[in-house]
């Protein structure tokens, strides 16, 4: 078996766009006519030149290529033109391109992806979700601890065991910072009252985005802990993890991080200095389905868990559920809302969600297929990247 072809797709995320202004797919297509899907997360260009990489990089090294060599493949991609280097870029890449030969082998073996590393260990996925603003709200779910606790209460109703939230204010090109002492308040009201609405029904996940430096984030968890939130979500930016260690060791709620890193070289330096108790990899920023498996595997052996990030499209979900179905540390997976809305209607398949909960697929490969009309219809024509970070210094 070869691959002969590929294909990609920019995809617009329509409003309210929860997930990313937009996607970037990948389509291999087999000389016996086996399609595979992939997706990147997330890289620091507009997506129409993310796309051209893509292809320049499938060009060189994908076509003619034999799926089944997923490890020779990502080695020669990873190693080409002398980097071997985990930048985001070529690691969002060479995810794409490692997830759709998954997809390949699967359907040509006709087992789900899981199946083929170690084998269903769980009947169900454990799901979570941001607090998100709906239609008709006249206040600001990101602002309000009041509204915030409503929106948790009726999550929890709809069967969720955990939410998710950033209080903390924007993510900017000045942080690391220290927070002021009004966002520090404003902080512990949201906490406070997102326990007082969903009691111990509930998880509350503590998100941050790396806006603060190790003295604020030890500051700024201990006004937390006696609310007892699950994790501390990257309390500061992802390139020193030493700084991060230090936030571990001074504070009782475990640190959750790694939705910016990519590869098990960057998360082996997390687990070197014990920076993290939860590792949250994105599969379509860390190199893809078995590199993510290597770093549950290493996770596992320092009685870590893992919690796979998702902000972005379909594809990268049904890899994550893929992963999490074999991996026995895995503690929760990351959903928007309830896999519904723009992420359905990509799918010939939606993801089967029910009550809090993501049941695995059984047919092969990724276990879903991308609806190639819906993805031509919205094309992307902004400018702007998938996520924004803020230009103007923070106010204090």
């Amino acid at each position: 078996m070869k691959i002969t072809d590929a294909k990609t797709f920019v995809v617009a995320n329509p409003p309210p766009s929860f997930g990313g202004r937009y996607w970037v797919f990948l389509k291999l297509v087999t000389d016996s006519g086996i399609v595979g899907y992939g997706e990147a997360y997330s890289l620091p260009f507009h997506p129409v030149v993310v796309a051209g990489m893509i292809e320049d990089v499938c060009a060189r090294h994908v076509i003619n290529a034999d799926p089944f060599r997923i490890e020779q493949l990502w080695r020669v991609i990873y190693s080409a033109g002398y980097s071997q280097r985990s930048g985001t870029a070529l690691m969002g890449v060479l995810s794409a391109i490692e997830m759709a030969c998954w997809d390949i082998v699967g359907k040509e073996l006709d087992r789900p992806i899981y199946d083929l590393l170690g084998g269903r260990v769980r009947e169900r996925i454990r799901s979570y979700t941001y607090l998100y603003p709906k239609e008709g709200d006249t206040r600001d779910v990101y602002t309000d601890p009041d509204l915030a606790a409503e929106r948790a209460a009726e999550y929890v109703a709809r069967g969720f065991t955990a939410v998710k939230f950033d209080p903390v204010g924007p993510y900017t090109a000045y942080d690391p910072r220290q927070l002021s002492r009004a966002m520090l308040s404003r902080s512990e009201a949201f906490v406070r009252k997102i326990r007082e609405a969903v009691g111990d029904r509930a998880d509350i996940l503590f998100g941050t985005h790396g806006q603060m430096t190790a003295a604020g984030a030890i500051r700024l968890a201990r006004t937390l802990e006696p609310y007892d939130p699950l994790w501390f979500e990257e309390p500061v930016p992802p390139e020193n993890e030493d700084e991060m260690a230090k936030v571990a060791r001074a504070i009782s709620i475990p640190v959750a991080t790694g939705e910016r890193l990519a590869s098990k070289y960057e998360f082996q330096r997390l687990l070197r200095c014990g920076a993290a108790a939860i590792l949250q990899m994105n599969l379509g920023r860390v190199g893809g389905i078995l590199e993510a498996k290597k770093i549950a595997g290493m996770a596992e052996a320092s009685y870590l868990q893992i919690a796979p990030h998702l902000y972005c499209g379909p594809i990268v979900g049904a890899a994550a559920i893929q992963l999490g179905t074999c991996s026995p540390n895995l503690l929760i997976q990351e959903g928007i809302l309830d896999w519904g809305g723009f992420h359905a209607e990509l799918l010939r398949q939606p993801v089967d969600w029910e009550e809090g909960y993501i049941l695995p697929p059984t047919d092969p490969g990724l276990g879903v297929e991308l609806d190639e009309a819906v993805a031509e219809a919205h094309p992307y024509t902004g400018t702007e990247l998938h996520l924004v970070t803020g230009e103007q210094e923070p106010e204090v």
